[in-house]
């Protein structure tokens, strides 16, 4: 398999990055700082593309496994999908608000409203199939 170069440049704080590899794939990745950023990123930027929304746990070791696998994913869906990160420790609220009760939890945001969710470690063809689900629904 040939391996992927990728350049980052941020793009308004350092918490959110985009990242464009040699392939030409493009994806958006942030980690979500509060109610009111959550709301922007997600609920208002989930109406021209998909949101996955990755709930995860600093302490989480299934959560560490999955997010490169996630953020792979959402990169080879070419720009169609962003991918937003949030810890369940320092935003409950929005935890409570999505019913997390466990993690790690992947979401799938469009037009502000939930199309599905995955619970759990998965592996990455499960991941794709699941992404690409949700790319079609749009």
């Amino acid at each position: 398999m040939q391996a992927i170069r990728s350049s980052i440049s941020l793009l308004r704080s350092p918490l959110t990055r985009t990242i464009t590899t040699n392939q030409g794939c493009l994806r958006e990745i942030f980690k979500i700082q509060s109610l009111d950023d959550f709301k922007e990123k997600v609920d208002n930027g989930s109406k021209d593309k998909v949101v996955i929304v990755d709930f995860f746990a600093t302490w989480c070791g299934p959560c560490k496994m999955l997010m490169p696998r996630i953020e792979t994913v959402v990169g080879e869906n070419e720009g169609k999908v962003n991918l937003a990160k949030v810890d369940i420790d320092e935003h409950t609220e929005i935890a409570l608000d999505y019913e997390v009760s466990s993690v790690p939890v992947l979401v799938a945001i469009r037009n502000g409203k939930v199309q599905d969710r995955v619970v759990g470690l998965q592996d990455t063809d499960k991941l794709r199939n699941w992404v690409a689900k949700q790319v079609a629904k749009a």
